[in-house]
């Protein structure tokens, strides 16, 4: 498999037509896999909440577009805001595990997302309102 234009074209035509207006291409053979890497196009106004991972670490290296990760203390104060742009050599964020964090997309936005499987639905206790 290439990682081109043509992929991550087709993965945005699906998150068009998304409700979440976002769309995930597994690269990865199953929920259980060890690994969870995935291609993760998201497109401005994708409700993301404040959330955490308290058994992984995840990373974000952007493909193509700019948005914003934006982390956050357990209050839900921002504490820190990190412009992806690949046009101004800023690719990627690791994001440490339990960190609480979402996204904001300034324009329609791929991402290879990797963290430590296998894969665990967001719980309540890892939301923040």
């Amino acid at each position: 498999m290439i990682i081109n234009d043509e992929l991550l074209d087709k993965i945005t035509a699906e998150a068009e037509t998304s409700p979440r207006l976002r769309m995930n291409y597994n690269l990865h053979e199953s929920l259980d896999a060890k690994a969870q890497r995935l291609i993760n196009v998201l497109l401005p106004g994708t409700p993301l909440p404040i959330h955490r991972h308290q058994h992984t670490a995840e990373t974000y290296v952007l493909l193509r577009g700019k948005m914003f990760v934006v982390f956050y203390d357990s209050l839900g104060s921002q504490i820190e805001r990190i412009l992806l742009d690949p046009i101004k050599g800023k690719y990627g964020v690791q994001i440490p595990k339990g960190q609480w964090h979402n996204v904001e997309i300034i324009e329609p936005s791929s991402i290879l997302e990797v963290k430590d499987g296998p894969y665990m639905p967001l719980q309540p206790e890892d939301i923040l309102d």
